[in-house]
């Protein structure tokens, strides 16, 4: 019997295993997805975390070197708990929904199902993301890392502005080349179904 039961554990964490760029890799549980008891019609998140306080100023400082270190960050697992990055979803402005155009504030799909807003600014999408995929703490609003992941995600938008009417369309971006996506399917930051 436990023979049995080994075989068929086995079985099933082969089954999950998914092949990604050649490796094999496990496939996780969305973190961006709403919790699945009961919970898809209700917000699971306090909009203190991620809402800026008013009368907050962003930390400024050389556009160039804030957008530089923004970069860094969006690629870097340092900020999460659980070694997701920005670019962990985002790599070759992958999972973008078509709102991304848009400028800020704006709706965005994640904010809704998790915070219940109906618009949201850039800098607080990116403590949405602090604290929904990357399982982390908001970033202090003064700080110099949420000023240039704004300022390095804004350069982001912009060129997704100019290039693309979808993420597949960014040049430079093979198709064959996507990073894997934690969050995946297919939006990272709906709600299962």
């Amino acid at each position: 019997m436990n023979l049995l039961r080994s075989t068929l554990l086995v079985a099933a964490m082969t089954m999950s295993v998914g092949f990604v760029m050649g490796e094999a890799r496990a496939q996780a549980p969305n973190p961006c997805a709403q919790k699945t008891e009961g919970e898809a019609a209700r917000p699971d998140l306090d909009k203190k975390l991620i809402l800026r306080p008013k009368g907050t100023k962003l930390a400024t400082g050389n556009r160039v070197q804030l957008v530089k270190d923004g970069e860094a960050l969006f690629k870097s697992a340092k900020l999460s708990t659980n070694e997701l990055s920005c670019a962990s979803c985002h790599a070759n402005n992958d999972n973008f929904n078509a709102s991304f155009k848009k400028p800020y504030p704006h709706l965005v799909q994640m904010a809704k199902d998790r915070a219940d807003l109906a618009d949201i600014n850039l800098d607080e999408m990116i403590q949405l993301c602090m604290v929904v995929p990357m399982a982390s703490k908001p970033l202090p609003w003064n700080s110099r890392e949420l000023a240039a992941l704004t300022a390095y995600t804004g350069t982001i938008q912009a060129t997704f502005r100019k290039t693309a009417s979808s993420p597949s369309e960014i040049p430079g971006a093979p198709a064959a080349k996507k990073a894997a996506n934690p969050c995946a399917p297919p939006n990272p930051c709906a709600p299962k179904k």
